[in-house]
């Protein structure tokens, strides 16, 4: 097994809100699909590497809601943290955890919480 985690979901409420939210934050567009049944919509999020590439989507459907607390997934914030948290600020996410640096060769994490009102942790070594 090469990755622990191969795809994860982040409820929302509102899509056209999210979407643009986590464009804004990780400044790449997302793909918007449906699936299941009547109004279970998804946005996927853009990635490269190919099959092994980790990847997931905003999800919205009846069974999942936005939560603060529960499991908290980590976004890729590239080579430095301190951009994304910026853009999520702009894009109307609210810093609860700032920039914290981890022990030595682990980098940096922060949480933010996104315009659905779920908290969400970034990652960067930088």
């Amino acid at each position: 097994m090469e990755h622990a985690i191969n795809w994860f979901e982040i409820p929302v409420a509102d899509m056209a809100r999210a979407v643009r939210f986590y464009e804004v934050l990780t400044g790449a567009a997302l793909r918007r699909e449906s699936y299941g049944g009547p109004g279970e919509e998804m946005a996927v999020f853009a990635a490269g590497g190919g099959q092994e590439a980790i990847t997931g989507a905003l999800v919205k459907n009846a069974d999942q809601l936005p939560a603060q607390q529960g499991t908290l997934i980590y976004l890729n914030a590239g080579p430095s943290i301190d951009a994304c948290l910026a853009r999520a600020g702009s894009a109307g996410g609210q810093v609860v955890v700032p920039k914290t640096q981890l022990p030595d060769g682990l980098g940096f994490f922060a949480h933010f919480i996104d315009s659905e009102g779920n908290r969400v942790g970034l990652h960067a070594m930088a």
